[in-house]
């Protein structure tokens, strides 16, 4: 969550078992999916007829990876050890 103001007007209800992490302002290089986009840099990018041949090879590459590849890409030491802060 990236701690915008936009969220504090909200009548959001976080359950007990969601555990929210706020980043430092302005810092997309800890944020996991950034990364995750970032990997994808490794598709071999070429220039498609329509959209639709673009999004089925993107979700062709996602779903190539395995939980210990995305993992691998987003599980940041800060992420992985952020529940043992509430405990």
């Amino acid at each position: 969550m990236d701690n915008g103001r936009f969220h504090y007007g909200s009548n959001l209800k976080i359950p007990d078992n969601i555990l929210l992490i706020f980043p430092p302002p302005y810092s997309p290089e800890l944020n996991p999916i950034e990364r995750l986009w970032h990997y994808t840099a490794e598709l071999s990018w070429e220039i498609y007829e329509d959209i639709d041949t673009l999004k089925e090879k993107v979700r062709a590459f996602l779903e190539e990876l395995s939980k210990e590849k995305i993992v691998s890409i987003t599980g940041w030491d800060y992420i992985r050890s952020a529940p043992a802060t509430v405990a």
